[in-house]
């Protein structure tokens, strides 16, 4: 899931400074569960822009924003007031910010900050789980990505650095490396760490990124 946050109110006005005219959209997934950007919240950003002197047009739940033809679609409903409307402000992600940004002619700003791919714990408590890094190293680390939890991104062992089973660079955290062995351990798997992995390719990561299934 990507995990975003509200962004700041004051900066959100500051984008809006020229702006009269204003249309909301939130998106029904990730910012929904993350309780930014469903309707619940873009009911109350709604609230907000008019006690400020703002006119809200109208407003859409996108299901999801981030799907270009789905939002295209979605966003024929609000036609006639993107024409009158000056900007739009988007409760979801970045992506799904940028995707509303390529389909209307009046500025979109963001109300939410991208945070990352993680995983929801609990309502309102989330953890970063993954980096998208294009090479996924689970099958042999025990489910626990050495990219996203080892602070340092090693793929060979720990640093040697850790106190207490925690991290050198975040004592907050869990060593990824200590969590990995013990990992290994309860799955009788602890060979996969006798063998020597390549440095990582940072080719594969390179931005932006495109995958077309439909190409031969």
């Amino acid at each position: 899931m990507i995990i975003s946050e509200k962004k700041s109110f004051d900066e959100l006005l500051d984008y809006l400074k020229d702006s009269e005219k204003v249309i909301i959209t939130g998106c029904s997934l990730c910012a929904t569960t993350c309780k930014v950007g469903g309707e619940e919240e873009v009911l109350a950003m709604k609230a907000k822009l008019e006690e400020q002197g703002k006119k809200v047009l109208g407003y859409k739940i996108l299901d999801p924003s981030c799907n270009l033809l789905k939002t295209r679609k979605d966003l024929k409903s609000l036609k006639a007031e993107l024409k009158e409307a000056d900007a739009v402000v988007s409760l979801a992600c970045g992506d799904g910010t940028q995707t509303v940004a390529k389909l209307v002619k009046v500025p979109v700003y963001p109300g939410n900050n991208t945070m990352f791919i993680g995983e929801v714990e609990r309502v309102g408590q989330y953890a970063e789980a993954c980096k998208a890094c294009g090479n996924c190293q689970l099958g042999w680390t025990g489910g626990i990505c050495p990219i996203t939890m080892c602070a340092k991104g090693l793929l060979n062992g720990p640093c040697g650095g850790a106190r207490d089973g925690k991290c050198e660079v975040d004592p907050e955290n869990d060593c990824a490396w200590i969590l990995i062995y013990n990992k290994l351990k309860e799955l009788g798997q602890l060979d996969n760490l006798t063998e020597l992995r390549k440095p990582r390719d940072y080719q594969i990561s390179a931005h932006p990124r495109k995958i077309n299934l439909n190409a031969k």
